[in-house]
């Protein structure tokens, strides 16, 4: 009875993950710019990742009875370098030059790189 509940565990996990999957690639088509692209790509790409590999580490630990570390470092590591990776690919296309979409409602970001280039300037000077 056990192994069914956690074989229903495991098949959900990665159903879940694949599913994300799913939705990355959606978006990944869909969206408009490069920064909702990203967006898409980062967080729920990185969710889809996160759960395949939870369903993976269940397996090992639920049906073959031992615990795989590698596995839960992957974990910790893809949830801290997916986000900020998707960031810093954002970031670089807005420094660089990269529209944004032309039914951007609001650019948060351009009031506070003029001032940096402005206090950029006064250093300089």
């Amino acid at each position: 009875m056990t192994t069914i509940i956690a074989n229903i565990l495991i098949v959900s996990t990665i159903v879940f993950g694949v599913i994300f999957i799913l939705v990355t690639a959606i978006g990944l088509i869909r969206l408009p710019d490069v920064y909702s692209r990203t967006h898409a790509a980062s967080k729920s790409a990185t969710l889809g990742v996160m759960f395949i590999l939870l369903g993976v580490f269940l397996h090992f630990w639920l049906i073959e009875g031992h615990i795989n570390t590698r596995i839960l470092l992957g974990i910790v590591f893809l949830f801290i370098t997916g986000p900020v990776g998707g960031h810093v690919i954002g970031r670089s296309a807005y420094l660089t030059g990269v529209k944004l979409w032309d039914k951007s409602v609001k650019d948060e970001l351009a009031p506070v790189v003029a001032e940096r280039k402005k206090q950029h300037e006064q250093r300089k000077a």
